[in-house]
């Protein structure tokens, strides 16, 4: 199984429209089961630092397949460990909210970062994309 170019776009373009209903502007990552990039949105007027933010803590989630909430608790838990990793990963490992797996049924195909707004929104955004329900 894995995480075609279209899913990413119809998921990346869930998360963009309700980023608008909230007035907020996000940049929307997505990886595959490697954590290679398979789509990135960033919104007009969205930080450009979160066009560098989104897709590192998309990858940290693919590769751990975790999602943000569990790779933010392992960080605290072991941050000497993160720190090792992040030098020898040949790529920022970043957890952080608005940050979830893709899976299709159980299997790990993708991970999904939004970044830029408060980590709430960018929750909220992503759980849209995925189509998970949101309170």
């Amino acid at each position: 199984m894995s995480l075609t170019l279209n899913e990413a776009g119809a998921i990346s373009l869930r998360v963009r429209e309700h980023a608008e209903t909230l007035g907020a502007l996000v940049t929307v990552a997505i990886v595959d089961g490697g954590g290679h990039l398979r789509a990135l949105d960033r919104m007009d007027g969205a930080s450009p630092l979160s066009a560098r933010v989104a897709p590192a803590k998309a990858s940290s989630c693919a590769l751990f397949h975790r999602d943000g909430a569990d790779l933010m608790a392992m960080q605290q838990a072991w941050p000497a460990v993160f720190t090792q990793i992040d030098q020898i990963a040949g790529a920022p490992i970043i957890a952080g909210a608005g940050s979830r797996l893709i899976k299709h049924g159980d299997v790990v195909v993708g991970a999904i970062s939004v970044s830029g707004s408060t980590p709430e929104q960018d929750d909220e955004c992503a759980d849209v994309g995925l189509g998970l329900e949101t309170t």
